[in-house]
């Protein structure tokens, strides 16, 4: 069965809407790690959020990942001291 244009506009307009929620759940996923991670005294430097699919299949559902970065070994110390002690407790 051919695909007409209506559906395939509404299939890839349902698909954008998809893919923006699941970015804004990413982004507020992110916003809440980086305000307890504050409220622990640790801050990370470089936390984003990224797709890992290219725009060339924006058609598809795409999870968005909340990316964590990179950061100095007393950062990490920090963060597994904080994780150890709420894991304990």
């Amino acid at each position: 069965m051919a695909t007409t244009p209506h559906r395939r506009t509404t299939n890839t307009a349902h698909a954008a809407r998809a893919a923006r929620a699941k970015v804004t759940e990413a982004l507020a996923a992110r916003d809440a790690l980086a305000a307890a991670l504050s409220r622990a005294g640790i801050q990370l430097p470089a936390m984003d959020v990224r797709t890992p699919w290219p725009e060339e299949r924006a058609d598809e559902v795409r999870y968005a990942l909340v990316h964590l970065g990179v950061c100095s070994a007393p950062v990490a110390h920090a963060l597994a001291t904080v994780i150890a002690k709420g894991a304990a407790g």
